[in-house]
């Protein structure tokens, strides 16, 4: 598998699953801790545990790769990092508090689905 190929399966299970508001964010040479980040806003909690078990159940079995989990649905922000990829699950209030695409801005977005 190469390296653009995880970013780009993550988006299309995201959208698959009915995620909104997706971007694929490219930030080679930008961060030193990953490539690309992935954010998806999912409209309640529910939704956003949805997203998040169906990305780390098919792609462990699609990808042979395991994400880890970091933050709780109630919260608005659920966190799968996959090493070079880091997928951001907000609901649509904290993905506008937090505005990580300004603050990432000099990133290439390679995929935005509204």
């Amino acid at each position: 598998m190469s390296k653009q190929e995880l970013p780009y399966a993550i988006v299309d299970l995201l959208e698959e699953k009915k995620g909104e508001d997706i971007l694929l964010l490219d930030l080679t040479g930008i961060s030193g801790f990953c490539d690309y980040f992935v954010f998806c806003t999912g409209t309640s909690d529910r939704m956003l545990d949805a997203l998040a078990d169906d990305l780390l159940r098919k792609l462990r079995k699609s990808h042979h790769v395991k994400g880890n989990l970091e933050g709780r649905s109630m919260d608005g922000w659920i966190l799968v990092d996959y090493g070079n990829v880091v997928v951001h699950l907000f609901s649509p209030d904290q993905r506008d508090y937090y505005d990580l695409e300004g603050l990432w801005q000099d990133g290439k977005a390679l995929v935005h689905i509204q």
